[in-house]
This record gives C-alpha cells, structure tokens and sequence, in this order.
C-alpha cells in the first residue's frame, strides 16, 4: 500500500478515536465491533506503519464525511425490529439522522457489489471485451443469482457491470474481478486495499460477489464510506438508476446473445412505493439465509439533497422495506 493510503487509513482511525472520545448520551452503546455476532470469528484488525497527520489533514478528510458517535437513535417512527443494523447518512451536512447499530459486524450479501463497481470503473475499461472463464462460472452455486453469462461469451466491461449491478449478477463480478485483478483471490486483496484506504476498516472481503464466507463482513458504517465514493463516479449512479438493461454480445460460437437485465431494487422496480417527498436514485440489494435482506440507498429529499440509508439483515423484504420507507419519511428533512 503506497503512502498515499497509509495515511487516509492513520486520519480516519484519528477522526473514529475523537468522535468515541467526546461523544457521549444515555441512547444504547455500540457492541464491540469484534464481538458483534456470535457466528463471526474475531479477525485481527488492520494495522498501520506509523505516519504522521497535521490537524489540517485531519480536518480536510473529515470535511465531506458523516462521523458519528456510538449510540443508537430512539425513535418511535420506525420500527428497529425490522432489521439488525440501519443508518440514514446526509451527504452534504455530514450529520448521521438514523442510526442503528451501524459499527456491528455485519453479512454484506451482494450490497458487497458496490465495491466491486467501484473498482471496475477506477481501474477498468469500459469498452474493453471480456471473456467468460471456466473459473468464472463453474465455481458459482448453481442457486445463486446469476444474469446468465456462459462460458466463452464476449462482453464488454461496461455490460457486466450492468449484469453484476441490475439482477445482482455472481457470474458477472467473477468476471470483472478476473479482469480486474487477474483472479478473484487478487481481487479480494484490492477489495480490502481501498476499503481500508477509504476508512472503513472494519470491513473484510473475500469475494467479489458477497457471497457467504466467515470472513467476509463490513457495517453500515464501512458501507456508507465505500458507497460515498462509488456515488461520486458518473458512471456508477447512471448504472445503478437503471431500471432496465438490454445486453447484446457474442457466445463462444461468435452468435449474438441478447439479454434483458431488470433492477433488483424494488423502489425502482415499483414493487415498494417510494417514500413520500424522496426521489430514490438507485443503490444495490442484496439477499442470503445469512445475510438477510440488505439495502443500501442513494435518494434526495425534498430540498435536493443527496441522502445515503443502508439497511442491513433485515428479517424480509417487506421488512427491509417498511423500516427504509420509515426512515427516509422521517430523518431526511435536513
């Protein structure tokens, strides 16, 4: 890791430290990161070499950042029994309106492909083709969410992030990954490399498509700060307000295939009415046993301004709904 991100890494530890010393209330504390869940082992934290940080440093990567304390908001408007973990970020402000247990260690699910995205659009080449590998595809449980990439097929970059980001394609991020970084194992090492570089070092990812593994975990909080800098890539809200994509490329045999690709995100889809007075952008879903129901949100409130809201292991979709909906109706007037 080159200076650069050692320290980005040293300021936001700094900010985390400061935040926990001076804030203080009688909401419900955090529990410690580590011990969070019982089903996560405890996995060794990220370490810095030593650096040092003026306090113009400091305060410059703090300046478009939400920082917030460690208690949980009480509120009698949304109904925190719904899911494990929520937060309502406002971008502009840097004030954190919601929040619920938003440094727990959490099961990302395919929210994990915000990450992977990002990545594809910082270091890739949209009009580059690709070529569907073996590994790519014959690694995947056949369950799992797919957008129906076979072996051999040529797709361009720009395609499979339409693939991995609208049906929440697992065969799509084995794809980019590999063209990314080679394989998904060196993938999953500058997965980690610029979560940590982004703040959010509470995060571990092992795959490019957040499929279960035990190491693999992040919090509301991480995800807000990876979710935070994907927004800011023209490219990445334009894919993510999609509501529908049509793909046309070439299987192994140089045949078209065609494709049609619908969002998972169910406010766009109209599967949920949108809350009234927000303007939902877009954002990724994600789904496992594990993980439960999982959103994380880019919207505008009434006023314009750009809001972020992540659920996490919600108990259904209906609930995962219900407790954003609530949220966004009532911590967004900022």
């Amino acid at each position: 890791m080159n200076l650069r991100h050692h320290k980005k890494y040293f300021v936001t530890c700094l900010i985390l430290i400061l935040a926990s010393a001076f804030l203080s209330g009688c909401g419900t504390e955090r529990q410690d990161v580590d011990n969070a869940y019982q089903i996560y082992e405890t996995t060794e934290e990220y370490v810095s070499i030593g650096t040092s940080s003026s306090d113009s440093e400091l305060s410059l990567f703090a300046s478009d950042l939400c920082v917030g304390g460690t208690e949980n908001t009480e509120s009698d408007s949304v109904i925190a029994e719904c899911a494990e973990s929520a937060a309502v970020f406002m971008v502009d402000s840097g004030e954190i309106t919601y929040a619920q247990n938003i440094y727990e260690k959490i099961y990302p699910a395919s929210t994990t492909k915000i990450l992977t995205a990002y990545l594809a659009l910082t270091y890739g080449d949209l009009d580059e083709t690709l070529t569907v590998s073996s590994e790519a595809i014959e690694e995947l449980d056949p369950s799992s969410s797919v957008c129906g990439l076979e072996i051999g097929d040529q797709i361009t970059l720009r395609q499979a992030l339409y693939g991995l980001m609208l049906p929440s394609g697992n065969d799509a991020a084995n794809v980019i990954a590999e063209a990314i970084s080679g394989s998904t194992e060196a993938f999953a090492d500058l997965m980690n490399e610029t979560a940590q570089a982004l703040g959010a070092t509470h995060s571990n990812f092992v795959n490019a498509n957040g499929l279960p593994d035990d190491e693999h975990y992040t919090t509301a909080y991480d995800m807000y700060l990876i979710f935070n800098e994907a927004i800011k890539n023209e490219d990445f809200v334009s894919i993510i307000s999609t509501t529908s994509y049509e793909a046309a490329y070439l299987d192994a045999n140089g045949n078209t295939v065609t494709k049609t690709w619908n969002n998972s995100n169910g406010y766009l889809s109209g599967l949920y009415s949108q809350p009234e007075g927000i303007t939902v952008i877009g954002g990724k879903t994600g789904t496992t046993s594990e993980a439960g129901s999982c959103l994380v949100l880019y919207s505008e409130n009434e006023s314009g301004l750009p809001v972020i809201s992540v659920v996490f292991k919600g108990n259904t979709r209906s609930d995962l709904y219900k407790m954003m909906t609530q949220m966004l109706s009532n911590y967004t007037d900022n």
